[in-house]
């Protein structure tokens, strides 16, 4: 792979885009404090019988804020993570289209559906995939070590050739 292509891999988002991201990956942990917040109702209602459900899943709830905001502060340091919370979140989508008719996995299918566009467009707009780069010295602006044989540059040079005129 050429140097060219490897800069242009590893380049950063713009400033813009990295803000929305982050953002949508903040709302995403803010989202997921109401669903907290319902969770401790829940299991104050609950039976006997449905407590450690309700605890199981209000505490998964305050795991998904932490998780969401970890994102949201380190978009490129999280190698794994954006994806494991997309493939979890996924998953649950997926169940509640085969399960259709129960009315819990109805609505907390299109929440959790909501919560997958939410969390994907986080991720492309953070280049989330950026923490897969090896030799990142600087994940929040430039180029990788590698690329830039050991600098980083804010932002990345253009490279391409001169347009003849």
């Amino acid at each position: 792979m050429t140097i060219t292509s490897d800069v242009h891999a590893a380049v950063a988002p713009s400033d813009r885009a990295d803000r929305i991201g982050r953002g949508l990956a903040a709302f995403a942990s803010l989202a997921t404090v109401g669903a907290f917040a319902d969770g401790i109702i829940r299991m104050t209602d609950a039976a006997d019988d449905r407590l450690w459900v309700e605890a199981w899943r209000t505490i998964t709830y305050a795991f998904f804020i932490g998780l969401f905001a970890l994102l949201a502060a380190r978009p490129r340091q999280a190698a794994g993570i954006w994806e494991l919370a997309l493939a979890g979140k996924t998953a649950l989508v997926v169940f509640a289209v085969i399960v259709g008719d129960i009315p819990e996995a109805r609505l907390a299918g299109m929440v959790d559906f909501a919560l997958v566009v939410v969390v994907a467009l986080a991720y492309v707009l953070t280049r989330g995939w950026l923490a897969w780069q090896p030799g990142t010295t600087d994940p929040t602006r430039g180029v990788t070590a590698v690329a830039s044989g050991g600098r980083t540059s804010s932002p990345a040079p253009d490279l391409r050739p001169p347009v003849a005129g």
